[in-house]
């Protein structure tokens, strides 16, 4: 009796184990990832007054269709839901509940616009749904502890502004800045950025601030304000349709200051031609990854791969568009994100990955900048260089800074 009790505990203890360690290997779901796929929401500007930066998710689009192509990830094929927002809060809000709802996706990747994050930032991290790579700048984003289901992508528009800052102080002799910002927290952060470079002066170094709404048609009247100023510098935060207003509108004032333009706005293709590339030279601008139109790069072997990537996949696309370059490399991100996650496919896992990478090189980054996060930092990229319009392109000066050094 005693033999057979010991056989039956032991033979209980095996097959425990047995199980322990099929569970170890089981595949773990969350919603919106199966055996099969893994479904990805989005939002974007297809329409409304933001609508040329609507080529980044057709970008994304493309993307994930070619990795489908090739197997995709894990053996899973993306779905890739990318729904027009227009660029307004208020929709982003009913088009994101619908994404989370009613379709279930596993997470949202690169949502667009600062106004239209914020507003969905608080749901999506009660609903414990990843907000991953966001397409917004604002340093908001990179807070794991109040907000742990959300992570930016790019420099953050707080370190950015206050590079420039920095850069006028030492380049500049007596600097008096005029300054044109879009009215929203995407205005706001680097407006604060852009203070704190300039330190106890500020006040006395800005002698001119003026404010556009998204929806203004033109930039005009506030051009003229900015101009009559007196000011030798001009700091433009503005997104790409007011971006070229601005640039165009200074040449006919015939106003020369020292141009500081934001990166968000720093595209050859949807601001700086239709601005009149005359009307753009000198203009400085802060770069993180390799601009399409510099010709230092056109034997890089990621921009030939980004190129032939781009004819297969985009055909007629304009390849000067720098937005399609921060389409393919965020994306790029985040199928190294998912490939890590392996089978298993929480949305907890997810985060996790993310939070994990370390010098990790991603296709079309600057040389010496790479991607590096933790636990406690939820910005992957924290570097750039300067760079000054001159012709066509872009061409890059100084030394890699980084957010420390801002």
């Amino acid at each position: 009796m005693c033999m057979r009790r010991r056989g039956f505990v032991g033979g209980a203890s095996a097959a425990t184990l047995l199980l322990a360690s099929g569970a170890a290997g089981q595949k773990k779901y969350d919603d919106g990832a199966s055996d099969t796929e893994i479904k990805i929401g989005h939002t974007g500007p297809y329409s409304g007054p933001a609508s040329s930066l609507g080529i980044i998710g057709k970008c994304i689009d493309a993307y994930w269709k070619s990795v489908n192509d090739t197997g995709g990830i894990n053996g899973r094929k993306i779905r890739f839901m990318s729904l027009d927002d227009g660029y307004s809060p208020a929709k982003t809000v009913e088009l994101v509940r619908r994404l989370v709802e009613q379709e279930k996706v596993f997470c949202l990747f690169d949502t667009l616009g600062t106004p239209s994050n914020t507003a969905i930032h608080k749901y999506l991290n009660q609903k414990k749904v990843p907000q991953l790579y966001v397409a917004s700048a604002a340093s908001k984003w990179g807070k794991p502890k109040e907000y742990p289901w959300t992570m930016g992508f790019q420099p953050d528009y707080h370190t950015e502004g206050a590079i420039y800052a920095r850069h006028i102080l030492a380049n500049v002799v007596d600097p008096r800045i005029a300054v044109l910002m879009q009215n929203d927290d995407y205005g706001k952060d680097y407006w604060e950025g852009f203070k704190k470079g300039l330190g106890a002066d500020a006040a006395r170094r800005v002698v001119k601030h003026v404010t556009y709404e998204v929806a203004d048609p033109t930039v005009d009247s506030q051009m003229i304000q900015l101009a009559a100023s007196g000011a030798n510098v001009f700091f433009n935060v503005t997104t790409p349709k007011a971006a070229a207003q601005a640039i165009r509108k200074a040449a006919d004032l015939g106003w020369k200051p020292v141009h500081y333009l934001n990166i968000v706005s720093a595209s050859v293709g949807t601001v700086m031609k239709p601005a009149g590339l005359e009307n753009g030279q000198g203009t400085i601008t802060a770069q993180y990854l390799k601009d399409p139109t510099d010709p230092q790069w056109d034997d890089d072997p990621e921009m030939t791969a980004w190129r032939a990537w781009m004819s297969r996949w985009m055909p007629g696309a304009v390849q000067a568009d720098a937005n399609y370059v921060f389409a393919y490399a965020v994306t790029s991100l985040m199928h190294e994100t998912l490939k890590k996650c392996g089978d298993d496919l929480t949305r907890a896992n997810l985060m996790r990955q993310a939070a994990s990478h370390q010098k990790l090189r991603v296709p079309l980054l600057l040389p010496g900048i790479t991607v590096n996060t933790g636990p406690a930092d939820f910005y992957p990229v924290q570097s750039m260089r300067l760079a000054r319009f001159k012709g066509a392109s872009w061409d890059l000066f100084g030394d890699v800074l980084h957010a420390e050094s801002a």
